[in-house]
C-alpha cells in the first residue's frame, strides 16, 4: 500500500483498491487502514527486538552456565587433588612412624641379644694374677690380632634422626641399668670399697666418650677426604658425608678405642687399687660405651655427657643423689654416672654422691702402673 500527501489530501493505493482520495486527518484515526498498518509495523518491530533480546539473553545465560560448569569442574578437581595430597601425606606419615618403630624395635632387639650373649659368656677370673697378666699382655701387645666385632647394621640413612636418637637413648639407659651393674660385680670380686668401684666405672665412661669423640672426628676427616673428588663443586657434600657415616658406623674400630681408654685409666691419679687387678676386666663395658658415644656424634645435634668435677656444687637439674648420699650436703663427693646433654639441655640425669665434710684434708696418691700396659 502506498500513501502520499498532497495539499491536505492523502492518496492511497493498495490492498487491490482503487485510488482513494481521502483527507489527511481521517488517515490518523484508530479505524483507518494507515493506523492499523503503522501499529502492525510497530508490533513487528517490537517482536523482532524482543526475539533479538531473548536470543542475546539466552546466549548470555548459556555462557554463564558454561562458565559455572567449568568453575564447578575446576573446583571439584582442586578438591579431589587436595584430598589426594592429604591422603598421600597421611600415608607418608604412617610410613615414617612405622619405620621409626621398626628402628626402635631393632635397636632393642640388638641390645637384648648383646645382653644375652654377655650373660652366656664366661666371666674372667681375676683371682689368678699370672693369668691376668698374660691376658693383659696379649691384649695390649697385639690389638690387631683380636678379631673386630662388627654387628651388621641396616641402612641407617633411611632411618630418621628421631629413631636413631631413641635407639641410642635406650642403649645408654641399658648401659646404666645393666652393663654398669655387671661391671661393678666384676670389680667387686677384687675391690671391696664401693666408692672406688663407682669411681672407676665413671672414669671409664668419661674416657670412653672422650676417645670416641676423637675417633669420630678422625673418621669424618677420612670420609671427607675420600668423598671430595666425587663431590667437587656440589652443594650436597656435607649431606653425603653424613649419610656415608650413618651407613658405615660399623667401620668404627672399637677395640682401638678400648685400648686408648685403658691407657688413660692407667695414668689417672684418682684411681687407686691393687695393681694385680687389670682394667681389661671392663673391656666389654668400655666397648659398649664407645660404640654408643661414637653413634651419638652422628646425630644432629650430637649428644654428649656433662662435665663433672669432685667438690662442685650439686646441680639438681643434671644429677640425682644416690641412695647412700647425705641429702643435705651441698657439694658432690664423686660422680656415679654422667648426665647426657643435647647442647645445653639435659636429656638424661646422671647420679652423684653428696656427703658433708668429705673434702677436709683429703689426699690421694698417684695410681701405680699396671702390668702389661705402657704409661704415657
Amino acid at each position: 500500500m502506498m500513501v502520499w500527501k498532497r495539499l491536505n489530501r492523502a492518496f492511497c493505493l493498495g490492498w487491490r483498491l482503487p485510488l482513494l482520495l481521502l483527507p489527511w486527518g481521517n488517515l490518523l484515526t484508530a479505524r483507518s487502514p494507515l493506523y492499523r498498518l503503522k501499529s502492525l509495523q510497530a508490533q513487528e518491530e517490537a517482536r523482532h527486538k524482543s526475539s533479538d533480546r531473548r536470543s542475546s539473553d539466552s546466549r548470555r545465560s548459556e555462557a554463564r552456565s558454561s562458565e559455572r560448569r567449568s568453575e564447578q569442574r575446576s573446583s571439584s578437581k582442586r578438591s579431589s587433588d587436595q584430598r589426594n595430597s592429604d591422603a598421600k601425606s597421611d600415608y607418608e606419615k604412617q610410613i615414617r612412624n612405622l619405620k621409626d618403630e621398626i628402628a626402635v624395635l631393632s635397636a632393642e632387639k640388638s641390645t637384648l641379644q648383646g645382653r644375652s650373649s654377655r650373660s652366656r659368656s664366661p666371666s674372667p677370673d681375676p683371682c689368678s694374677r699370672s693369668h691376668s697378666r698374660s691376658r693383659s699382655r696379649s691384649r695390649s701387645g697385639s690389638p690387631s690380632a683380636i678379631m673386630k666385632i662388627r654387628t651388621p647394621s641396616p641402612n641407617r640413612s633411611k632411618l630418621s634422626s628421631v629413631a636413631r636418637k631413641a635407639a641410642l637413648l635406650s642403649r645408654f639407659s641399658d648401659a646404666y641399668s645393666q652393663a654398669r651393674l655387671d661391671a661393678q660385680c666384676l670389680l667387686r670380686r677384687c675391690i671391696d670399697k664401693a666408692e672406688t668401684v663407682q669411681r672407676i666405672i665413671y672414669i671409664a665412661t668419661v674416657e670412653a666418650f672422650h676417645v670416641a669423640k676423637m675417633a669420630f672426628r678422625h673418621f669424618k676427616i677420612r670420609v671427607r677426604k675420600s668423598l671430595t673428588p666425587s663431590y667437587v663443586g656440589s652443594n650436597d657434600f656435607e649431606n653425603a658425608v653424613s649419610d656415608y657415616i650413618i651407613c658405615h658406623l660399623d667401620l668404627y674400630d672399637a677395640q682401638s678405642s678400648v685400648n686408648d681408654v685403658i691407657r688413660a685409666m692407667n695414668i689417672n691419679p684418682k684411681i687407686s687399687f691393687p695393681p694385680e687387678v687389670d682394667f681389661c676386666l671392663l673391656s666389654d663395658f668400655i666397648r659398649e660405651i664407645c660404640c654408643i658415644a661414637f653413634a651419638m656424634q652422628a646425630l644432629e645435634p650430637p649428644l654428649d655427657i656433662a662435665f663433672g668435677a669432685d667438690g662442685e656444687v650439686f646441680n639438681d637439674y643434671k644429677y640425682r643423689r644416690s641412695y647412700d648420699s647425705d641429702f643435705t650436703a651441698p657439694l658432690v663427693l664423686y660422680h656415679v654416672w654422667p648426665a647426657l646433654m643435647e647442647n645445653d639441655c639435659v636429656i638424661m640425669k646422671g647420679e652423684a654422691v653428696t656427703r658433708r665434710g668429705a673434702f677436709i684434708s683429703r689426699s690421694r696418691s698417684p695410681s701405680p702402673i699396671r702390668c702389661g700396659l705402657p704409661r704415657f
